[in-house]
């Protein structure tokens, strides 16, 4: 049975969901819909608009599961996201807890989901990447697949565009960010674009560690989880696996 979903087929209640996934691609949906209040990303409402993103669901992030749920989903969307769409993303949906929990204990189960992930992972570290993620080109990778991570919590409240209802996180590949880049003058003259849209969507500024991938100064951690203020992690709390038959 997959554990990946269309939007379609959730919108036309193909799908013996529950309410609260349902709802979940609902608010989803219209967020990525909206013609008044734009969502900054404009890649991913292109992505929305022409079906490319998968969404799966996971137990509340604090579960005992919800790890082992991610990396089953991440497993699958990475095996088959080329035939997907040029904007392809991953999009996963956590169930909501009663209550919402600060920025901070949602900055920690989120980099305590991809270590849990990353240990499930036997496929070598890509000989491309870093392993530092104190290097400008390190990136979350999973069975050989590098993934840019975009976290939204129910804490966040300056910055809109981190905000979701449901504790959620988007994984696009880096091939589809390739693609994207491989067009600089169409990049370039979106870039303003996002810009201005994240001005008006957030109250507070741009966050200063939002910077492009392997440019100097760039750190890709300190981009997948943003805080409600310009703070960032000291240092990156990803711990992955490490192989020890290969220590000598």
């Amino acid at each position: 049975m997959t554990l990946l979903h269309q939007y379609m087929e959730i919108k036309n209640e193909e799908l013996p969901l529950k309410a609260w996934k349902k709802e979940a691609c609902r608010l989803f949906a219209s967020r990525m819909s909206d013609r008044k209040v734009r969502f900054p990303c404009i890649p991913a409402t292109q992505a929305f608009t022409l079906g490319h993103f998968r969404y799966g669901f996971a137990p509340n992030p604090w579960h005992e599961s919800a790890g082992r749920k991610l990396a089953e989903i991440i497993a699958e969307y990475g095996k088959s996201s080329r035939s997907f769409g040029d904007y392809s993303s991953l999009v996963v949906f956590f169930e909501a807890e009663e209550k919402v929990r600060d920025v901070l204990e949602y900055e920690a189960v989120f980099w305590d989901l991809l270590s849990q992930v990353s240990r499930t992972d036997s496929t070598p570290w890509p000989v491309d990447i870093p392993e530092d993620p104190e290097q400008a080109l390190w990136e979350f990778c999973y069975e050989d697949e590098r993934y840019f991570v975009y976290c939204g919590t129910p804490a966040h409240t300056a910055r809109q565009s981190r905000s979701f209802p449901y504790f959620m996180l988007a994984l696009t590949p880096r091939w589809v960010l390739d693609r994207w880049n491989a067009h600089p003058q169409k990049a370039a003259a979106v870039a303003p674009k996002i810009r201005a849209r994240l001005s008006a969507y957030d109250t507070a500024p741009a966050h200063p560690e939002l910077k492009p991938y392997g440019s100097e100064g760039n750190l890709e951690y300190k981009q997948y989880y943003l805080r409600d203020d310009d703070t960032s992690p000291a240092g990156c709390p990803f711990h992955r696996a490490v192989d020890f038959t290969d220590i000598e």
